[in-house]
C-alpha cells in the first residue's frame, strides 16, 4: 500500500460530515472562525488516546505471532467493508448541536475532545486501518504506525478547520442539501467497499 492510497482512504473517512464536523461548523456559525479552530483542535486531540491504544494492541499482537498480523489485516478489511456498507445504506440525517455563546476557549476544546474521546469506534478504526499500511516486518512498527496516525490527525485538523472557516457553505451543504450529501456519502461508500475488497484480497 502506498502513501497516496492512505491519504485518499483517510480523506474519505474525514471529509464525510460526522459529529466532529457538525460541532466544528456549529461553533463557526455561532461564534466565528476562532471558535471553529478551537473546536477542530479539540476534536483532533480526542483522537490521540484511540491512536495510542490501537497501536499498542496491534504491536503487542504482532510481536506475539507474526501470523496474527495477517488476521488483523483481514479483519481490518472486513471492518472497512462494513464502514463502506454503512455509508452506502445510511439514511441518517445530521443535525447541528447547540453551542453556548459564552463558552470559553477551554470549554470549546474540552467538548471537542470528549466528542471523539467517547467514540470507541475510533480505536477499532485505527486498529484495523493502520496495519494495512505498516509492514509486520518493519523494525520500527510503532514509529511508522504513529507517523501514519499523526498524518491522519493532521488531515483531520485541516479538514475540520476548513469546514469551520467555511461554516456558511458547510451549513448549506449539510442542512439545505441532505439528498446531495446522502448521494456523496453513498458514492464514497461504494469506493470504500471496492477498496476494502482489494485490501482483503491482498491480505490472503
Amino acid at each position: 500500500m502506498n502513501t497516496w492510497t492512505f491519504v485518499f482512504s483517510s480523506l474519505i473517512i474525514i471529509v464525510i460530515p460526522g459529529t466532529g464536523v457538525v460541532y466544528t461548523v456549529s461553533n463557526g456559525l455561532t461564534k466565528g472562525r476562532k471558535a471553529s479552530i478551537l473546536a477542530a483542535i479539540g476534536c483532533t486531540a480526542g483522537i490521540i488516546p484511540h491512536l495510542c491504544a490501537s497501536i499498542a494492541l496491534s504491536s503487542l499482537l504482532t510481536r506475539m505471532n507474526e501470523q496474527i498480523f495477517g488476521v488483523i489485516k483481514l479483519a481490518g478489511a472486513l471492518y472497512l467493508l462494513w464502514l463502506g456498507a454503512g455509508m452506502l445504506f445510511s439514511k441518517s440525517k445530521l443535525e447541528f448541536t447547540e453551542v453556548h455563546a459564552n463558552e470559553s476557549a477551554i470549554a470549546i476544546i474540552r467538548q471537542g475532545i470528549l466528542i471523539n474521546l467517547l467514540n470507541p469506534k475510533l480505536t477499532l478504526f485505527f486498529f484495523s486501518f493502520l496495519p494495512q499500511y505498516v509492514s509486520a516486518a518493519s523494525k520500527n512498527y510503532v514509529g511508522e504506525a504513529f507517523l501514519y496516525g499523526f498524518s491522519f490527525m493532521l488531515m483531520t485538523f485541516i479538514v475540520f478547520a476548513g469546514y469551520g472557516m467555511l461554516a456558511g457553505l458547510a451549513s448549506s451543504l449539510i442542512t439545505k442539501s441532505p439528498k446531495r450529501l446522502l448521494r456523496i456519502r453513498q458514492l464514497f461508500g461504494i469506493i470504500f467497499i471496492v477498496f476494502a475488497i482489494q485490501l482483503g484480497i491482498s491480505s490472503l
